[in-house]
């Protein structure tokens, strides 16, 4: 039954970023604009450039704003992370339970050990 909220959660998940793959790299162009502008206004000499590189500062911001939504595709990467993390590590405990009494005798005295 977890593997099966895990499996839905993944899925929803993926269609979320494949939803907002777009405006993802809309965002990520728009914020590379805006800080290379941002950097040449700072290193311009004259009051022209500096100006006109604002400008385009200004705009690579605006596409950015305009590409906001693309936070969920971030979220949707980092819920993918968590069910393929929560994924491995179910599978990994099914194989450590075994049904010998002395690994379970083992594995609870050290749990009572380290209490």
């Amino acid at each position: 039954m977890k593997k099966l909220g895990l499996l839905v959660v993944g899925g929803i998940a993926a269609i979320v970023l494949i939803a907002n793959l777009g405006p993802m790299v809309g965002l990520g162009i728009g914020l590379a604009v805006m800080y290379y502008a941002f950097k040449k206004a700072m290193a311009a000499n004259s009051g022209g450039k500096k100006f006109w590189w604002g400008a385009l500062s200004v705009v690579g911001l605006c596409v950015s704003v305009s590409n906001l939504p693309a936070i969920l595709g971030a979220v949707a990467i980092y819920v993918l992370y968590v069910v393929y993390k929560k994924w491995n590590q179910s599978a990994s405990i099914d194989e450590n339970d075994s049904n010998d009494p002395f690994t379970n005798f083992e594995r609870e005295w050290s749990k009572l050990k380290n209490s």
